[in-house]
């Protein structure tokens, strides 16, 4: 794919997102811009890509644009690329913007941008790192079809590419988005069980991580509801259902919906 992509930010979601990207359009085809040099450079080295000198210089080269700073820092970047920008959607080549800063809609960048602007707002998640992420996508109307499907394969490199309309993607944020760190507390959870009924501490962990592997890819290739799997688990007073009793005991469903809620909850103030 012959495209050029540009992310102002080095941090690790914009490395990872890159380096999905990189499988797809060729690591010399994408470039860093970061205020902290050093950063972008070890960020562009991972994987073979360049550094640009600055934002502008980012915008008027890049034919995909991510935004992948932190966002209360996005209005000044906006400000700063502003001219580069409708300098760039004046001449005949398209650019589209990518933001993956939670909070900020497409119509709060196009305001501080002061013009209409192709811009796709994602959600990814930090399992993108490994290529095994999920990365949400919103496009604006001012995005043409041809464009958006460009995008979802220049991201599939980094794992699973859905599209949604915009107004979802603050529960995105508090479902797939903070998901992960959830899940990692109950592996770690998982771990501290087997370590008190008296596994060693690196085989609990290894095999509790294991099983949340393997029980998510279960669901995800047989298509089969949660419910029916876990049915298929617990036989009539056995090791199972003592189990899942004592996680009802605790309110352990109640806890995990509670838990996206408030993340959804965060998400929609932020905004």
């Amino acid at each position: 794919m012959k495209v050029t992509i540009a992310c102002i930010g080095s941090g690790n979601m914009g490395t990872a997102l890159m380096k999905g990207a990189a499988a797809i359009a060729g690591p010399e085809n994408i470039g860093f811009s970061d205020v902290d040099k050093p950063k972008a450079e070890a960020a562009a080295a991972s994987f073979g890509g360049k550094v640009y000198a600055s934002n502008s210089l980012a915008v008027r080269e890049g034919d995909f644009v991510f935004l992948a700073v932190k966002p209360q820092i996005l209005k000044s970047v906006l400000e700063e690329i502003a001219p580069a920008l409708k300098e760039r959607l004046s001449s005949s080549r398209p650019l589209t913007l990518v933001s993956i800063a939670p909070g900020w809609s497409i119509e709060k960048i196009q305001t501080v941008l002061g013009l209409k602007a192709p811009v796709v707002r994602i959600m990814p998640n930090t399992p993108a790192l490994i290529s095994r992420g999920v990365i949400v996508m919103a496009p604006s109307p001012e995005v043409p079809a041809e464009r958006t499907t460009q995008l979802e394969k220049i991201l599939s490199g980094a794992g699973l590419v859905d599209r949604l309309e915009e107004k979802y993607l603050d529960a995105v944020t508090g479902l797939s988005g903070s998901g992960p760190a959830f899940v990692y507390l109950f592996i770690e959870a998982l771990a501290d069980g087997g370590v008190q009924a008296g596994l060693p501490r690196d085989k609990a962990l290894r095999y509790a991580a294991q099983t949340v592997l393997g029980s998510a890819a279960m669901v995800l290739e047989t298509g089969k509801h949660p419910g029916e799997l876990k049915d298929m688990v617990t036989s009539p007073g056995g090791t199972t259902i003592a189990g899942v009793a004592a996680l009802e005991n605790r309110a352990f469903r109640a806890a995990a919906i509670n838990a996206v809620e408030a993340a959804w909850r965060r998400a929609v103030e932020l905004a």
